[in-house]
């Protein structure tokens, strides 16, 4: 089975979605102690896939390596994204929370066969455009280390000389890097969670890889809803009480239901979708659900207008202002507002229903809010096994062929 290592790890989202994918848990490795708590109570719990996985608590940085083998086949991580996040104060380098010096660090001592690292979409914006070609360069080129008092954009230079010589890239670690921005709802995800996810397999193996084709579209969701109406019968939603048609989208619509073939594409997968079988958190009947309680106090301003049933969710929120903003809840058939509850949150990020939250309800939203979907984890994290096991593969052929000549 092929080995992993996962970095700040929150709640466990992309772990889970790296061992879903097959891969063996060497370390999960997060500071956090709420979510830790997380993470050990489900696995104290036995709940499968985490039930084996060695929680360590405390900082990367001192964490000792000598335990954990070179040549892993896999690295994962989503480090802190607040140095890059819209609502941080977008200090990138000057942000002590920024720890993709310490990661590009664990990349040099582990040499992994491959790595996947998520972040917020806001690493890409143009104030951070050198920055980011500097996180890049370095994950690109792990062993051309910053010089003791060389500043970083002096550091990005020398990385950019090293790139255009090519003289590094057969006879050190190197990686081919491949940074794509990812909409979750294109992979099932009932969410509309925009994040940037870094992927590197080492050079020397000669794996080319792509970031997988989207499986979901707003497209065919459109056409489910107001061409077929499959959407509406799918749940028993009678025709007197569906909304009105959206009139900025009736042009798209009509062109929809001029195709001749639908997309093959699946619909985008919707809030109604995702919680059509779990009851409102205030009746009783759903006490047998674990972190379904109901949170009151929502309201709806300007700007915090809550996630519309019939659509993917906004992307959930983190931190100390998200939750009490109010985006991070529902509106209702009727127009009325509430939050989501952890369950429903965590539904929405696909975590399964048996997976438990420890803490209270702002500490586990904000779990929540930091995690990478499973379900997208998971899709990543099978295609780049799926790569590295062609790689092995075709290995061991080749040395069976040497041996029979």
């Amino acid at each position: 089975m092929m080995k992993s290592v996962e970095l700040f790890a929150g709640a466990g989202g992309l772990a889970m979605g790296v061992a879903l994918a097959g891969f063996d848990t060497l370390a999960v490795l997060e500071w956090d102690r709420w979510a830790c708590d997380t993470m050990r109570e489900n696995k104290n719990r036995g709940y499968p896939v985490v039930r084996d996985w060695p929680i360590w608590e405390g900082d990367v940085r001192s964490f000792d390596w000598t335990a954990i083998p070179e040549d892993i086949d896999l690295l994962a991580g989503g480090p802190p994204c607040q140095p890059f996040s819209m609502g941080g104060k977008h200090k990138a380098f000057g942000d002590q929370r920024d720890m993709f010096p310490t990661t590009v660090g664990v990349v040099r001592t582990l040499k992994p066969k491959a790595f996947i690292f998520e972040n917020v979409k806001g690493l890409t914006r143009s104030s951070f455009a050198n920055y980011y070609q500097y996180i890049l360069l370095q994950l690109e080129f792990p062993e051309v280390i910053r010089r003791n008092g060389e500043t970083w954009p002096d550091h990005l230079k020398r990385l950019q000389e090293e790139k255009t010589s090519g003289a590094l890239h057969l006879n050190s670690l190197t990686y081919n890097v491949v940074p794509t921005l990812v909409n979750a709802a294109d992979y099932g995800v009932p969410q509309k969670r925009e994040r940037v996810f870094i992927v590197g397999l080492r050079a020397d193996l000669g794996v080319e890889w792509s970031f997988p084709q989207p499986t979901h579209s707003f497209d065919s969701l459109l056409r489910e809803q107001w061409v077929t109406g499959e959407y509406w019968d799918r749940h028993e939603i009678a025709a007197g009480e569906r909304p009105e048609m959206p009139a900025r989208l009736e042009s798209r619509i009509r062109r929809l239901s001029s195709e001749l073939l639908p997309s093959e594409e699946a619909p985008w997968r919707t809030v109604r979708d995702a919680l059509r079988d779990i009851p409102d958190p205030r009746l009783p009947e759903s006490r047998m659900y674990r972190n379904h309680r109901f949170q009151g106090g929502a309201r709806a301003y300007p700007g915090h207008t809550g996630s519309p049933l019939d659509l993917p969710a906004k992307t959930l929120k983190a931190g100390d202002h998200g939750v009490p903003g109010g985006e991070n809840m529902m509106v209702r058939d009727d127009g009325t507002v509430r939050y989501f509850t952890v369950r429903e949150s965590a539904r929405l990020q696909t975590f399964p229903d048996g997976y438990i939250f420890h803490g209270s309800w702002s500490e586990t939203m904000r779990q929540l809010g930091n995690a990478v979907p499973v379900a997208l984890g998971r899709t990543v994290a099978a295609s780049v096994a799926a790569r590295l096991a062609e790689t092995q593969i075709n290995r061991l052929m080749g040395e069976g062929v040497k041996k029979r000549a």
